[in-house]
């Protein structure tokens, strides 16, 4: 039976998204805790404790980055086959070494990183990941049954092509059990569109396992616990023969697939136990939570979670996905579920859904990250709700009370409050100054509604507030564009109503959205304050595979690298049809420039000034083909003021104001833009990105 690619699909792939999620931030508080220390402070972890640590509930984790941007392979394949090589380019696309995505504990230490450097060096997946080129303990440890769950959600109903992506997908960097393992977990997932009985997806998922230690771990689990049985035991039971002390290396994939499956047994249709379990028992916990949460939410769809909503509304979808397309980085649960809807669509040769707002809340409970806002001064706390789920609207509602003020507002870039020292978390803003958003709301009762933006300002935020309107039954549609605010970038967008003195009353937001490249984002001057200050805030929008991307005390931006392909890029994949302008300074250098539509750092359009021309260039993965190219012997420290254009097929390069070069280009989805560095050093004096309608 083939699944119908729906809406009740996407909302079974959200409710495994939002699994992921709430099983990895209900977990990772406590990762690498010893189990007695777990127990001894919080009993039971089934409800949040990052709040009890002092951490913050969102939070960028490999498991929640792996999974979702390896999957995108299969969005950026665009129909083709899902092989081991293609997924190792995903890698070597969206990582940025020593920073996103992996545990970069070191070479021979961490699988992945391992893995990483063998691709960089020229070992091609799936030896990268092999136990030929690595050896069996580290290409047996976790990590391919982590980072699979995007690939099974994109073939509903066919346990096959899952486990065969998966297996594509995991030997890039692991190999033997461990590949088998996420097969097992695979096949589990894309079964589970259709068949709801754990114990029958269970023997499902075995059949395409033929290594005897994890048929014994299998039959062994599925023998020994059941929904009834004490899970402390059980987890004791487990750790005694199936421990990490049992294998060897840090975290076997075995002593985890075991506790997985445990805890999936033990929790049966009960997501709260599930994920509860695989939380409390050491192993590695916010892995195994997130492992079981996916599988729990498929099997369950969204009534997994009507039960738990102390789980599911604090999270309200949020998710932070590093990676180097870092107009990605920000996004929620409903959103990652739609592109892993129109990725399936693609491996059916079908078209994508049309494009939807960006808030649109239609699906069942979806809300996009919009909550109470914490920073509008006088709103009152109010809950941010959308009754899809029952029987409303697909809309976001608030109730304000009689002559009060209350606002919702979502992130749009990373939030101050979610600031990690221990994870790297690099993002670029998916709305920027000059970008004009369109939101549709109506009301119970006549009430006046403004939209508004927060900026951090240093240690606290700036407010701008858009024009006040009267807003009453019918939809009425507010169209704003994001103010200036000097050298500001707003971090979260929302809505605000004020009810009349007499009574209360309800706001509807039915969806916001934006699109395009700013009308005109800039940057300049001196970013920094002291020349020790080569990291100011004005530097957060960029992500920088660059080893040195830096304020600089003579012009706007250094930016060095000590190899080929150093990127820096701010942007998304909004942008689509404009120009990128700088002036550029040129020191020792292999080649450098300009690059728009990045999407990662092996996947962008640029004009490159190298061995005395310039080139027009389309990079895809390790091949820079040059689309035209003339001669430009470009001195060292001279100023140039360089335009690079794009607007659909072509592209233009202009040098003082000159036309140097034009060419047609296949890339014309959109994409951030920025500098390119190879082998050496740029400085770059300012830089401003138009919306174009012509070049």
């Amino acid at each position: 039976m083939t699944i119908e690619l729906n809406e009740d699909y996407a909302a079974r792939v959200y409710a495994g998204v939002l699994g992921k999620l709430i099983g990895v931030y209900l977990g990772r508080p406590v990762e690498g805790w010893p189990y007695d220390e777990i127990r001894s402070r919080f009993g039971v972890v089934d409800h949040y404790v990052n709040d009890d640590l002092g951490i913050p509930l969102i939070v960028a984790d490999d498991d929640i980055s792996g999974t979702l941007a390896f999957g995108r392979s299969v969005e950026d394949a665009r129909g083709a086959d899902i092989t081991p090589a293609l997924v190792g380019e995903t890698w070597l696309n969206y990582i940025i070494e020593d920073r996103t995505i992996l545990w970069w504990g070191g070479y021979g230490r961490s699988t992945e990183h391992t893995a990483f450097l063998n691709l960089k060096r020229g070992v091609p997946a799936p030896q990268s990941g092999s136990i030929a080129h690595n050896g069996s303990t580290l290409a047996e440890q976790i990590g391919a049954q982590i980072f699979s769950d995007a690939f099974a959600m994109m073939v509903p109903g066919d346990p096959d092509q899952a486990v065969a992506m998966t297996a594509a997908a995991a030997s890039v960097s692991h190999d033997g059990v461990a590949v088998e393992s996420a097969g097992f977990l695979a096949a589990m997932r894309a079964a589970a569109f259709e068949e709801r009985g754990l114990d029958r997806l269970i023997e499902l998922g075995r059949g395409y396992v033929t290594d005897a230690r994890l048929l014994r771990i299998i039959d062994s689990v599925v023998e020994r616990v059941g929904a009834t049985d004490d899970w402390r035991e059980v987890r004791d039971w487990v750790d005694h023969h199936y421990g990490y002390a049992v294998y060897p290396g840090p975290c076997h994939a075995l002593s985890n697939i075991a506790m997985s499956l445990a805890a999936l047994r033990l929790g049966g249709d009960d997501f709260r136990t599930v994920v509860a379990v695989a939380s409390s028992v050491g192993f590695d916990t916010d892995s195994n939570a997130g492992t079981v949460g996916a599988l729990t939410g498929i099997r369950l769809g969204l009534d997994a979670f009507a039960a738990v909503p102390d789980l599911r509304t604090p999270v309200a979808d949020r998710a932070i996905v590093v990676s180097a397309d870092g107009g990605e980085s920000v996004t929620d649960a409903a959103r990652e579920a739609r592109r892993i809807v129109d990725a399936a669509r693609t491996q059916r040769g079908m078209p994508p859904m049309p494009r939807r707002a960006r808030f649109d809340f239609s699906l069942p409970g979806a809300v996009h990250g919009f909550e109470s806002c914490p920073y509008l001064p006088d709103a009152v706390v109010t809950e941010a709700v959308n009754r899809n789920y029952s029987t409303g609207p697909a809309a976001l509602e608030l109730r304000v009370g009689a002559g009060e003020q209350a606002a919702v507002s979502a992130p749009v870039f990373l939030d101050p409050r979610d600031a990690m020292s221990n994870f790297s978390t690099l993002a670029s803003p998916t709305l920027y100054p000059t970008d004009t958003i369109t939101a549709t709301v109506s009301a119970g009762a006549s009430m006046r509604v403004f939209l508004f933006a927060v900026y951090q300002d240093g240690d606290t935020v700036h407010i701008e507030r858009g024009p006040l309107s009267s807003v009453d039954a019918g939809e009425t549609r507010l169209d704003w564009e994001i103010p200036v605010a000097g050298a500001l970038i707003p971090f979260r967008v929302g809505v605000a109503a004020i009810a009349e003195p007499g009574a209360g009353s309800t706001l509807l937001l039915h969806g916001m959205d934006w699109s395009g490249a700013p009308r005109r984002f800039q940057q300049e001057g001196i970013l920094l304050d002291s020349i020790w200050d080569t990291k100011p805030q004005a530097l957060a929008p960029w992500v920088s595979s660059a080893r040195n991307f830096e304020a600089d005390f003579a012009t706007t931006y250094s930016v060095s690298h000590p190899e080929r392909g150093g990127v820096a890029t701010i942007g998304s994949r909004e942008w689509v049809d404009y120009s990128v302008r700088s002036t550029l300074v040129f020191s020792l250098h292999d080649g450098a420039g300009l690059v728009v539509r990045a999407r990662g750092h092996r996947s962008f359009a640029g004009a490159v000034f190298a061995a005395g021309e310039v080139r027009l260039v389309d990079q895809n993965g390790p091949e820079r083909r040059t689309l035209a190219s003339r001669s430009f012997p470009a001195r060292l420290d001279r100023r140039y003021d360089v335009e690079l254009r794009c607007f659909g097929p072509h592209l233009a390069l202009l040098v003082d104001g000159e036309l140097l070069l034009t060419a047609e280009t296949p890339r014309t989805l959109g994409g951030g833009g920025g500098f390119l560095i190879d082998s050496g050093t740029m400085s770059a004096d300012g830089l401003t990105v138009e919306r174009i309608a012509s070049l």
